[in-house]
């Protein structure tokens, strides 16, 4: 979860590319469409049509069975598995996740090909900062960091084994991803300037991640306001190395390049975090990353255990959330099931609307103008995950050593990931790549990835693929896609006003300061017995803003 030349020229097509010499198995996996398209009308024609009126193109029926609970959660992704967290944490046991998909965790799911773990979306955490403290609560939970002699250390098992990254570049592995090897006196200096622009930034005026903990400034919106490109043209950084590694960087965190995402967007990714950093720069310590063969799903799954035990559990899977109506009382929500083809009808105090704002848009009765606004310009961006099983290692170009994340120079995809080189295998064996392609930047492309069949997408990543692999197509046992047709909110230009709410005064948790309680106030919209969580109501999807906003939702609301 691509470049933009490749979305406009269509160079990943099948007239470009072989078809492979030799049987490979696979197909779609992953996501079921014809779940979430239920809530589609029939006169809305393509699949993966966004244009509906909010009620409009229900599924009916009679609930066969009604049930109550203090609080419903409506999705099971990041921000629906940390309300779950936090509700159990303020001692609220009464509550139930309808999940549409048959695991929870959204796009930070896993799968298996051929029996090795390997994700099937998000595979990695980059180390919180103290701005998270939320993510680093969680972590402390699930064992990832400790106190040592006064400082947090993190569980090496986990943290990103060397060599972390490499760039397949003027024909040979570098190690980074930043273009340098090769590169003039000219492209240099550019990246100079740029590192100068990012720290200026900084000092100017803060950043943070979750972005709401650095209130918007009057910076902050004149960067909101124009496109990453724009802004760059302006700085005179035209550098084509510069660039295709900024327009990366963009599709990597927000699934579209730096001509769609804000100026404010393209400096958040570097000034948020890390910096960036020009070659020669005394960087100190590389940024920590957390990951799995599994990707994120580590974290989801540990996330979902707790909910998944017992008779019944709180978990309630393959559960399409139709209809939810608030009430003076409380809140009725109304899902199909889809194991049994029946309507269940849920009957709660309060409900966690944990679903992307244009879903929860359709599904909310009378929606509320904020909701039905932050619907309207929110732009999502498909992506397509593959998943390849090697049978064994593959040869490679001269350079820098096989690496846990390898990308490709001016290549349309994001690259991919190795799942097994978390394992340290002493001699490398069967494994399984994790390619990734955000298609954020054309209108058709969600189209295009719903009604492409399976061996367009295999022919056309192997054809990719096969540069600095010319051994692949020999090695390649199987390949499961999956696709996501609304992966990911894209920060255009204007994000930053769809996070900004009054804050509302109500009775204080126990378990909550004021002043912390009034901070997730305004992170949760919320309309009476309503409260809004998603990565949606950040602009961007990454998991620190989802888990945040389930967090503050779950414990701003009243028990």
């Amino acid at each position: 979860m691509k470049r933009r030349q490749f979305l406009a020229t269509g160079s990943l097509a099948l007239a470009g590319c072989k078809p492979a010499s030799r049987e490979i198995d696979g197909g779609f996996t992953g996501v079921g469409f014809e779940r979430g398209h239920r809530l589609r009308p029939a006169s809305s024609g393509a699949p993966g049509a966004a244009q509906m009126s909010p009620g409009e193109g229900l599924p009916t029926g009679s609930p066969a069975a009604t049930r109550r609970v203090h609080t419903l959660i409506a999705g099971g992704g990041v921000a629906g598995l940390a309300a779950a967290r936090a509700l159990r944490q303020r001692g609220i046991d009464d509550f139930v996740v309808l999940e549409l998909e048959d695991s929870a965790g959204g796009n930070s799911r896993g799968g298996q090909v051929n029996g090795i773990a390997c994700p099937l979306g998000a595979h990695y955490l980059p180390v919180p900062g103290d701005d998270a403290r939320e993510v680093q609560d969680l972590l402390e939970e699930l064992g990832l960091r400790r106190r040592v002699a006064g400082r947090w250390q993190y569980d090496e098992r986990h943290l990103c084994h060397s060599p972390q990254e490499r760039l397949f570049f003027n024909g040979e592995w570098q190690e980074g991803l930043l273009p340098v090897q090769g590169v003039g006196a000219a492209t240099l200096g550019q990246y100079r300037r740029f590192a100068e622009r990012v720290r200026a930034a900084q000092l100017a005026t803060p950043y943070a991640m979750p972005a709401f903990r650095a209130p918007a400034s009057a910076a902050h919106l004149a960067l909101n306001a124009i496109p990453f490109q724009a802004w760059l043209d302006r700085e005179g950084l035209n550098d084509p190395h510069l660039r295709w590694y900024l327009d990366y960087s963009c599709r990597d965190d927000y699934g579209a390049g730096l001509a769609s995402v804000s100026a404010w967007a393209g400096i958040h990714y570097f000034a948020s975090r890390h910096g960036f950093h020009a070659p020669g720069d005394d960087a100190g310590e590389r940024e920590g990353v957390l990951t799995w063969p599994e990707g994120n799903a580590w974290l989801t799954r540990r996330m979902a255990a707790p909910l998944v035990e017992g008779a019944g559990g709180r978990l309630r899977a393959g559960r399409v959330v139709q209809r939810i109506e608030a009430g003076r009382q409380g809140v009725t929500v109304d899902a199909w099931d889809a194991a049994t083809d029946t309507v269940e009808r849920w009957q709660a105090i309060n409900c966690i609307v944990a679903l992307p704002v244009f879903v929860a848009a359709r599904v909310v009765v009378n929606p509320p103008d904020f909701l039905r606004e932050a619907a309207a310009r929110t732009r999502y961006s498909p992506w397509l995950v593959a998943n390849l099983h090697i049978e064994r290692a593959l040869h490679d170009r001269p350079g820098a050593p096989p690496s846990w994340d390898n990308v490709l120079y001016g290549s349309a995809s994001l690259g991919y990931v190795d799942a097994m080189h978390q394992n340290l295998q002493r001699v490398p064996g069967a494994t399984v790549l994790t390619y990734y392609l955000a298609l954020g930047d054309a209108p058709d492309n969600r189209l295009r990835l719903l009604q492409q069949p399976w061996s367009h997408w295999r022919d056309a990543i192997l054809a990719e693929l096969s540069v600095p692999h010319p051994d692949l197509r020999e090695k390649l046992r199987r390949m499961d896609i999956t696709r996501y047709g609304h992966a990911m909110a894209v920060p255009v230009p204007g994000t930053l006003r769809n996070g900004h709410f009054q804050v509302r005064n109500r009775l204080s948790p126990a378990s909550a300061g004021h002043e912390q309680l009034q901070e997730y106030e305004r992170l949760t919209p919320s309309e009476g017995r309503l409260h809004f969580a998603h990565s949606d109501w950040s602009g961007y999807s990454v998991f620190e803003e989802a888990f945040t906003r389930g967090h503050a939702a779950a414990v701003s609301l009243r028990a």
